[in-house]
């Protein structure tokens, strides 16, 4: 493996591609061939995220969120809070979690975690987690 290695936006792997209207999520990791750090950018489009449908948590990875633009809604567990622009979010394993835009702006945010082999298997859906 080379001492580095760049990803573009359109490189990366966008997980919302699927969903019109609901922004992007680009996973950087796999373009990075990153062997230790997850990295995403998301896009949040006003109105968008998970408020009013599912969460999700995981078995053994710890994810801090950085609030680059916007003002983005969180829930973890029970309590519900707003970050703004320059805010790092720590979320522990286990702790199920959702985020939301309720602005009438675009949001975006950075997640970072450790790097798991099979991430699906790392992660469960938490259906009706924010009515």
């Amino acid at each position: 493996m080379s001492d580095y290695s760049t990803t573009t936006r359109e490189q990366a792997t966008d997980f919302m591609a699927e969903y019109p209207g609901f922004g992007e999520m680009r996973s950087y990791t796999a373009g990075c061939e990153a062997e230790q750090v997850a990295f995403t950018w998301r896009l949040m489009p006003p109105g968008t995220g998970g408020r009013g449908s599912y969460g999700h948590r995981h078995k053994t990875q710890e994810e801090i969120y950085f609030v680059v633009d916007g003002a983005v809604t969180f829930k973890v567990g029970d309590e519900v809070f707003e970050a703004a622009p320059g805010t790092a979010v720590r979320i522990a394993p286990g702790a199920p979690r959702s985020i939301h835009n309720d602005g009438e702006s675009e949001a975006q945010v950075v997640i970072c975690s450790p790097r798991v082999d099979d991430p699906e298997a790392d992660t469960e859906v938490e259906e009706g987690f924010w009515p």
